[in-house]
Protein backbone atom coordinates (compact mmCIF):
# COMPACT_ATOMS: atom_id res chain seq x y z
CA UNK A 1 0.00 0.00 0.00
CA UNK A 2 3.07 2.35 0.39
CA UNK A 3 3.22 3.05 -3.50
CA UNK A 4 -0.69 4.26 -3.09
CA UNK A 5 -0.15 6.65 -0.09
CA UNK A 6 3.06 8.05 -2.15
CA UNK A 7 0.45 8.30 -5.57
CA UNK A 8 -1.63 10.05 -3.32
CA UNK A 9 0.31 12.47 -2.24
CA UNK A 10 1.75 13.32 -5.61
CA UNK A 11 -1.52 13.75 -6.79
CA UNK A 12 -1.92 16.59 -4.40
CA UNK A 13 1.16 18.15 -5.51
CA UNK A 14 0.44 17.89 -9.09
CA UNK A 15 -3.06 19.43 -8.49
CA UNK A 16 -1.83 22.42 -6.23
CA UNK A 17 -2.55 24.64 -8.46
CA UNK A 18 -6.07 23.64 -9.84
CA UNK A 19 -6.99 22.82 -5.90
CA UNK A 20 -6.03 26.12 -5.01
CA UNK A 21 -8.20 27.93 -7.63
CA UNK A 22 -11.35 25.41 -6.60
CA UNK A 23 -11.28 26.64 -3.20
CA UNK A 24 -10.94 29.88 -3.32
CA UNK A 25 -12.89 30.53 -6.23
CA UNK A 26 -15.65 28.23 -4.33
CA UNK A 27 -16.30 26.51 -7.71
CA UNK A 28 -17.03 22.94 -5.43
CA UNK A 29 -21.17 23.12 -4.57
CA UNK A 30 -20.83 20.60 -1.75
CA UNK A 31 -18.33 22.68 0.37
CA UNK A 32 -20.26 25.97 -1.13
CA UNK A 33 -23.58 24.30 -0.04
CA UNK A 34 -22.56 22.26 2.62
CA UNK A 35 -19.75 21.38 3.94
CA UNK A 36 -17.44 24.63 4.30
CA UNK A 37 -20.13 26.06 6.34
CA UNK A 38 -20.53 22.18 8.45
CA UNK A 39 -16.70 22.02 9.52
CA UNK A 40 -17.22 25.50 10.62
CA UNK A 41 -20.61 25.63 12.73
CA UNK A 42 -18.72 22.13 14.57
CA UNK A 43 -15.40 24.35 15.22
CA UNK A 44 -17.10 27.12 16.79
CA UNK A 45 -19.43 25.15 18.53
CA UNK A 46 -16.15 24.79 21.74
CA UNK A 47 -13.93 26.59 22.42
CA UNK A 48 -10.95 26.64 20.35
CA UNK A 49 -7.98 27.08 22.47
CA UNK A 50 -4.97 25.76 20.15
CA UNK A 51 -6.29 24.20 17.11
CA UNK A 52 -4.68 22.07 14.37
CA UNK A 53 -5.69 21.52 10.85
CA UNK A 54 -4.50 18.44 10.00
CA UNK A 55 -4.22 18.25 6.06
CA UNK A 56 -4.37 22.18 5.74
CA UNK A 57 -4.29 22.15 2.36
CA UNK A 58 -3.95 25.40 0.43
CA UNK A 59 -5.37 27.15 4.34
CA UNK A 60 -8.61 27.82 4.18
CA UNK A 61 -9.53 26.67 7.41
CA UNK A 62 -7.01 28.26 8.97
CA UNK A 63 -7.76 31.34 7.75
CA UNK A 64 -11.17 31.35 8.91
CA UNK A 65 -10.20 30.14 11.86
CA UNK A 66 -7.64 32.17 13.07
CA UNK A 67 -9.88 35.03 14.81
CA UNK A 68 -11.37 31.87 17.05
CA UNK A 69 -8.21 30.24 18.41
CA UNK A 70 -5.72 31.18 20.43
CA UNK A 71 -2.99 29.61 18.06
CA UNK A 72 -3.59 27.48 15.03
CA UNK A 73 -1.41 25.21 13.23
CA UNK A 74 -1.68 23.72 9.70
CA UNK A 75 0.04 20.71 8.49
CA UNK A 76 -0.07 18.68 5.17
CA UNK A 77 2.49 16.62 3.65
CA UNK A 78 2.16 18.37 -0.13
CA UNK A 79 4.87 21.43 0.32
CA UNK A 80 2.79 22.64 -3.05
CA UNK A 81 -0.29 23.32 -0.90
CA UNK A 82 1.98 24.50 2.16
CA UNK A 83 3.29 27.08 -0.16
CA UNK A 84 0.15 28.36 -1.41
CA UNK A 85 -1.10 28.37 2.64
CA UNK A 86 2.17 30.19 3.56
CA UNK A 87 1.12 33.01 0.61
CA UNK A 88 -1.72 33.95 2.61
CA UNK A 89 -0.76 33.33 6.31
CA UNK A 90 -3.14 32.66 9.07
CA UNK A 91 -1.51 30.01 10.66
CA UNK A 92 2.05 28.23 11.66
CA UNK A 93 2.01 25.55 8.48
CA UNK A 94 3.95 22.67 8.47
CA UNK A 95 4.99 19.96 5.68
CA UNK A 96 4.54 16.69 7.43
CA UNK A 97 3.20 13.41 6.05
CA UNK A 98 1.28 11.34 8.22
CA UNK A 99 3.73 8.69 8.62
CA UNK A 100 5.91 11.27 9.72
CA UNK A 101 3.36 12.59 11.99
CA UNK A 102 2.57 9.25 13.51
CA UNK A 103 5.81 8.41 13.76
CA UNK A 104 7.10 11.63 15.54
CA UNK A 105 3.42 13.51 16.63
CA UNK A 106 5.64 16.39 18.69
CA UNK A 107 6.78 17.91 15.32
CA UNK A 108 3.74 19.63 14.70
CA UNK A 109 3.67 20.50 18.22
CA UNK A 110 1.60 20.01 21.77
CA UNK A 111 -1.15 20.67 24.03
CA UNK A 112 -3.99 21.10 21.06
CA UNK A 113 -7.18 21.42 22.28
CA UNK A 114 -8.95 21.12 18.95
CA UNK A 115 -7.96 18.90 16.30
CA UNK A 116 -9.79 18.79 12.94
CA UNK A 117 -9.00 16.52 10.40
CA UNK A 118 -11.28 18.65 7.23
CA UNK A 119 -11.45 15.53 4.30
CA UNK A 120 -8.19 15.01 5.01
CA UNK A 121 -8.32 11.36 6.55
CA UNK A 122 -7.49 9.58 2.94
CA UNK A 123 -5.40 6.21 3.56
CA UNK A 124 -5.32 3.25 5.34
CA UNK A 125 -3.38 4.13 8.52
CA UNK A 126 -5.80 6.13 10.26
CA UNK A 127 -5.75 4.32 13.74
CA UNK A 128 -1.79 4.86 14.32
CA UNK A 129 -2.65 8.87 13.44
CA UNK A 130 -5.39 9.27 15.57
CA UNK A 131 -3.44 7.72 18.05
CA UNK A 132 -0.47 9.96 17.75
CA UNK A 133 -3.05 12.96 17.73
CA UNK A 134 -4.52 12.37 20.34
CA UNK A 135 -0.57 12.08 22.54
CA UNK A 136 -0.14 15.61 21.66
CA UNK A 137 -3.44 17.09 22.58
CA UNK A 138 -4.89 18.08 25.98
CA UNK A 139 -7.06 15.68 28.10
CA UNK A 140 -9.91 17.67 27.35
CA UNK A 141 -9.61 17.79 23.50
CA UNK A 142 -12.63 17.88 20.86
CA UNK A 143 -11.60 15.79 17.43
CA UNK A 144 -13.49 16.76 14.37
CA UNK A 145 -13.19 14.70 11.79
CA UNK A 146 -15.18 15.33 7.75
CA UNK A 147 -15.23 13.18 5.32
CA UNK A 148 -16.76 11.20 2.41
CA UNK A 149 -20.16 10.21 3.65
CA UNK A 150 -20.51 6.54 3.91
CA UNK A 151 -23.38 5.42 1.89
CA UNK A 152 -21.88 6.30 -1.69
CA UNK A 153 -19.97 3.54 -1.41
CA UNK A 154 -20.62 0.89 -3.72
CA UNK A 155 -19.64 -1.99 -2.87
CA UNK A 156 -20.10 -0.65 0.88
CA UNK A 157 -16.95 -1.99 2.61
CA UNK A 158 -13.65 -0.14 3.23
CA UNK A 159 -10.99 -0.27 0.56
CA UNK A 160 -8.90 1.87 -1.89
CA UNK A 161 -10.65 3.96 -4.78
CA UNK A 162 -9.46 6.34 -6.84
CA UNK A 163 -10.99 10.22 -7.26
CA UNK A 164 -10.57 11.52 -11.12
CA UNK A 165 -12.20 14.91 -10.60
CA UNK A 166 -14.55 14.38 -12.91
CA UNK A 167 -16.66 16.54 -11.63
CA UNK A 168 -14.28 19.55 -11.75
CA UNK A 169 -15.36 19.54 -15.78
CA UNK A 170 -11.78 20.34 -16.82
CA UNK A 171 -8.91 17.91 -17.82
CA UNK A 172 -5.93 17.96 -16.35
CA UNK A 173 -6.62 16.46 -12.99
CA UNK A 174 -3.89 13.97 -11.80
CA UNK A 175 -5.97 10.88 -10.55
CA UNK A 176 -5.54 10.46 -6.36
CA UNK A 177 -6.54 7.17 -5.04
CA UNK A 178 -7.89 7.22 -1.53
CA UNK A 179 -8.73 4.82 0.84
CA UNK A 180 -12.80 4.93 1.63
CA UNK A 181 -14.50 3.73 5.16
CA UNK A 182 -18.09 2.56 6.36
CA UNK A 183 -19.28 3.84 9.15
CA UNK A 184 -18.01 1.35 11.78
CA UNK A 185 -14.73 1.54 10.58
CA UNK A 186 -14.59 5.12 11.13
CA UNK A 187 -16.55 4.20 14.43
CA UNK A 188 -13.62 1.79 15.16
CA UNK A 189 -10.91 3.89 13.98
CA UNK A 190 -11.52 6.92 16.96
CA UNK A 191 -12.47 4.30 19.61
CA UNK A 192 -9.00 3.58 20.57
CA UNK A 193 -7.96 7.28 22.31
CA UNK A 194 -11.52 9.32 21.70
CA UNK A 195 -14.40 8.79 22.51
CA UNK A 196 -17.48 9.57 19.61
CA UNK A 197 -19.71 12.12 20.74
CA UNK A 198 -21.92 13.27 17.93
CA UNK A 199 -23.06 12.31 14.25
CA UNK A 200 -23.57 14.81 12.07
CA UNK A 201 -24.44 14.28 8.14
CA UNK A 202 -24.40 17.74 6.73
CA UNK A 203 -26.87 18.14 4.12
CA UNK A 204 -27.94 20.75 1.15
CA UNK A 205 -31.19 22.27 1.42
CA UNK A 206 -31.80 21.59 -2.01
CA UNK A 207 -30.42 17.97 -1.66
CA UNK A 208 -32.34 14.33 -0.23
CA UNK A 209 -28.84 12.78 0.58
CA UNK A 210 -25.92 14.17 2.85
CA UNK A 211 -22.97 15.65 1.85
CA UNK A 212 -21.05 14.51 4.05
CA UNK A 213 -19.99 12.91 7.55
CA UNK A 214 -19.33 14.68 10.44
CA UNK A 215 -17.83 13.46 13.55
CA UNK A 216 -17.36 14.72 17.29
CA UNK A 217 -14.80 13.27 19.62
CA UNK A 218 -12.84 13.82 22.80
CA UNK A 219 -9.94 12.52 24.35
CA UNK A 220 -10.62 9.90 26.14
Amino acid sequence: MTDLRQSQIASWSDNAERWTAAVRGRSIASRREATDAAILSAARAGPLGKALDVGCGEGWLCRELRRDCVEIVGIDASSELVSRAREEGGANYLVLSYAELAEAPMRAGSEFDTVICNFSLLDDTVDALLDALASISNPKARLLIQTLHPMTLTPYEDGWRVERFDAFCDAGWAPMPYFARTLSSWIDAISSKWALKKIMEPKARSAQTPASLLLVAKRR
